[in-house]
């Protein structure tokens, strides 16, 4: 596939300067898609230019030029390099340009992605473009701020189904030969990394709500998994949330959500046609409310960009965060105010700030307000610094400035920009102007500095068991030594019989390196004293010795989710920062969760205490996995026949088990023997099992093979690559590095190897692979490009390798002189493994 062209800030700027692009008519024929690996792609472009004679350049990554045409003359094609783009000499007033391109069809999820269904053998298709991939399909100015008017016209096979950003413009013909030829309606202007092609057999259902036609698609193997009526609702609750609240409908007369196999991302914001991750989103087996909550999340936060990215954009990728952190925010404030759930705050907390405050503690953390010289370095950004902390500083911004201040702020923004392009500034002054309150040093203090802050309780006891001193100590890292100001609470809370009451609340402005806290002297201690309660601010907790005890044994006595997911968050944090020994919180997950109720903060959890084994000492590993073990065995066996709670206990107690009896039970059930009443063994959870029974040497490569002839789908495929990987054998290692390092892999099979090439238990069979995976790292960044080049070197790096020995091999390879793209995945990597040796030594130090 031919590359793209790496487009800088300077360029953008300059040609942003020099251009205004009016329209695109892009027509694409798809009807060879079964003979070869190309499609051919014309597109016409018409723009004005403000400097008659000057130069500029169009990108287009095609396989091939067949001929180009400015106003009429040709274009010089000679040695054209897609990574240079088209050149496009001597501009009039007014220009169209005509590029007639063979194109290739991806298999990475980039550009026009094609797959091909294992079930039925049928062809589907579906685009993306963010960053800059809408090169990969048409000619285009492939920026944010360059946009224009676009009209798509798609020639395919006569059975298919082509969707795009508006309806079509007529009933879709079906010519002589067979094939379906469909023009759609000219959309308005936005930007070429938010238009879309999906093209297939696709099965569709359709509703109309509020003038608004919804579709919603799927392969047709997949159509009994559909949920036509969940997903429904929750879309015209978002709509309906979102024009109460932002004073512009949404301004397409459809809405599209298309469930795309073989997808990178969770989603994308394409306007008007939604792609969504099929294998995360369209659930075949049963699935908890956790899972559905997420989907909504997920629903939301694409919606939200109809407003925050598509119908107002940012004008160039530094304002990358003011489409995802603003979505990110919005959808969960939508997620609590207009649908059932209405804890999303609290998963907030759990699954998404959580992973903020780890990208925060990277080498490679960056400001939420970042400047990206070039499309590659946007790659990286994606992160939790983006989305997570960013949301989070918008929800402490609408705290500060008020939610209808803050909502007027936005309706003028919309106005004001609508169908155009937007910077920070922009937004600001919107916010200012609407809440009376000058918001330049907020933003600088938490936009534009990185790193977060730590707050930690000094405490003084008198005699009489009351404090005679309250503090509370902010500390930051010196690489980021930026004091910020905190509005926080701080709860008070006793045990009463059973349950953990809050007895009082007092909120403080935490400012600078200490603040005393005087409301608190003479006031009796309480069990446990949490810090960030109702959790207003962004920064790191911690807990003082007696709350800590109190929170081992009590957490799940606390009646609202929200403070336990804080506690959940503060021991997490601890352990990372090598506080707390990984024995004692495997201790607060056997002994609190087992009872909590909330499957979101029951969901994150379970994956932190299987985290929490590499923190332990070696030594006492084991014995920390069997207690896991006999936990989640405990709740599975109580909980409520065919509940979440029962499928999630099930799921963390079959990664765990490693007990010859354990693994035995395992099998039984995946035979049908003594399943536990309620428990629905569907594929997904026969997956979880044999993977279980193959990390654990209780299953060899050809039970796989068996399974998957039981399970002959895209997702039993991708599922059954991750248990392949994990077999503990070093010829099924050596096969499972081959697909994951081999440029010509499918990007699903990759990315399936990797996640099960590294069980924690089989540092022994990774380790020979260290010098092989650095050494592909700069390979495969050439070869595959930044998107996938930084998920294989964050998802491959050799984690389960925590010695002084792997740890100075790393330093080595980071001490030579590598572009910081390409090094920033093992950096991260590295930091963990430092961690993880920490919290080792933590560990034995506490045994």
């Amino acid at each position: 596939m031919a590359a793209t062209h790496i487009l800088t800030r300077d360029e953008a700027r300059r040609r942003a300067e020099l251009l205004d692009v009016d329209s695109y008519k892009v027509e694409l024929d798809l009807s060879g898609h079964a003979e070869g690996d190309t499609f051919s792609s014309r597109t016409a472009v018409k723009f004005s230019c403000a400097e008659p004679g000057a130069e500029t350049f169009i990108e287009i990554a095609a396989e091939r030029i067949e001929d180009a045409w400015l106003n009429g003359e040709p274009v010089d094609i000679t040695g054209f390099d897609p990574k240079a783009g088209l050149r496009l000499p001597g501009l009039a007033a007014e220009n169209e340009v005509v590029v007639n391109a063979i194109c290739a069809y991806s298999t990475d999820g980039q550009g026009l992605h094609r797959m091909t269904d294992p079930v039925d053998k049928e062809t589907y298709l579906y685009s993306q473009f963010e960053v800059a991939d809408a090169q990969r399909v048409y000619a285009c100015f492939d920026q944010p701020d360059l946009k224009a008017s676009f009209t798509f016209e798609v020639r395919a096979p006569g059975h298919w189904k082509v969707i795009s950003n508006m309806p079509a413009a007529s009933e879709e013909r079906v010519d002589a030969l067979g094939l379906r030829v469909t023009l759609f309606e000219t959309a308005p202007r936005m930007s070429p990394y938010v238009t879309a092609i999906c093209a297939g057999p696709y099965h569709g259902v359709s509703e109309t709500h509020d003038g608004i036609e919804l579709g919603l698609y799927c392969r047709q193997s997949m159509k009994e998994h559909l949920d036509p009526e969940g997903v429904f609702e929750i879309t015209r609750q978002g709509f309906d949330h979102f024009h109460a609240n932002f004073g512009i409908r949404y301004p397409l007369p459809k809405y599209d959500q298309v469930f795309a196999p073989e997808y990178n991302f969770g989603a994308m914001e394409n306007f008007g046609c939604i792609t969504i991750a099929e294998a995360s989103f369209l659930f075949r087996s049963q699935v908890t409310d956790f899972e559905l909550e997420q989907r909504a999340n997920v629903i939301l936060h694409e919606m939200a960009h109809m407003w925050f990215g598509d119908l107002v954009t940012m004008r160039w990728w530094d304002d990358l965060w003011l489409n995802e952190s603003f979505a990110e925010w919005a959808s969960h404030w939508a997620n609590v105010e207009a649908t059932r759930f209405s804890g999303a705050w609290t998963t907030f907390l759990s699954a998404r700030k959580n992973w903020g405050y780890g990208q925060d503690q990277q080498p490679t953390t960056h400001p939420v307000y970042s400047e990206m010289p070039d499309t590659e370095s946007v790659q990286a950004n994606f992160d939790g610094i983006t989305y997570a902390k960013g949301a989070s500083i918008l929800k402490q911004l609408v705290a500060y400035v008020g939610i209808q201040p803050f909502l007027s702020g936005l309706r003028s923004y919309f106005r004001k920009h609508e169908f155009g392009n937007a910077v920070f500034s922009d937004l600001l002054g919107e916010l200012e102007t609407a809440s009376g309150k000058p918001l330049a040093d907020f933003a600088d203090t938490w936009l534009r500095t990185a790193g977060v802050s730590t707050l930690r309780p000094e405490l003084e006891v008198d005699g009489e068991g009351s404090y005679a001193r309250v503090a509370v100590r902010q500390e930051v890292p010196d690489e980021h030594p930026t004091a910020r100001t905190h509005r926080i609470a701080i709860g008070l809370y006793d045990l009463d019989g059973d349950a953990l009451v809050r007895r009082d609340r007092v909120e403080v402005d935490v400012d600078g390196e200490l603040t005393e806290v005087p409301e608190l002297a003479g006031v009796a201690q309480p069990d446990l004293l949490l810090l960030n309660d109702d959790d207003l601010t962004y920064a790191k907790l911690r807990l003082d010795e007696r709350s800590l005890e109190t929170a081992v044994e009590h957490t799940s006595a606390l009646a609202d989710s929200l403070p336990r997911a804080l506690i959940w968050a503060a021991a997490w944090d601890m352990l990372r920062d090598a506080e707390l020994p990984a024995s004692q919180f495997v201790a607060l997950g056997c002994k609190s969760l087992p009872d909590e109720s909330d499957i979101n903060i029951v969901t994150v959890a379970q994956r932190q205490v299987g985290g929490a084994l590499a923190y332990a000492d070696p030594a006492a590993r084991a014995d920390l996995r069997e207690r896991w073990a006999r936990a989640a065995e405990g709740a599975m066996a109580s909980a409520e026949p065919g509940s979440d709670q029962q499928r999630s206990w099930t799921k963390a107690y079959a990664s765990s088990s490693r007990s010859q009896e354990d693994l035995a039970r395992l099998r039984g059930w995946l035979e049908g023997a003594d399943v536990p009443e309620g428990l629905a063994v569907d594929a997904d959870l026969r997956w979880s099992l044999l993977t279980g029974l193959v990390a654990g040497g209780a299953a060899a490569e050809d039970e796989i093979d068996r399974e998957l002839e039981r399970d002959d789908t895209a997702d039993g495929k991708r599922l059954s690559f991750i248990a392949r990987a994990a077999v503990p054998d070093p010829a099924a290692k050596e096969r499972a590095w081959q697909r994951i390092v081999d440029p010509s892999t499918e990007n699903y099979i990759r990315r399936s190897s990797m996640m099960g090439f590294g069980p924690l238990d089989q540092a022994d069979l990774v380790r020979p692979y260290l010098g092989g995976y650095l050494e592909a790292v700069p390979e495969l960044w050439e070869k595959l490009g930044a998107q996938q080049a930084v998920e294989f070197s964050k998802l491959a790096f050799p984690s389960n390798l925590i010695d002084a020995d792997s740890l100075a091999v790393v330093d080595g390879w980071l001490a030579e002189d590598r572009p910081a793209p390409v090094k920033r995945g093992v950096a991260e990597g590295r930091a963990d493994l430092a961690r993880a040796l920490a919290g080792q030594e933590c560990d034995r130090r506490a045994a």
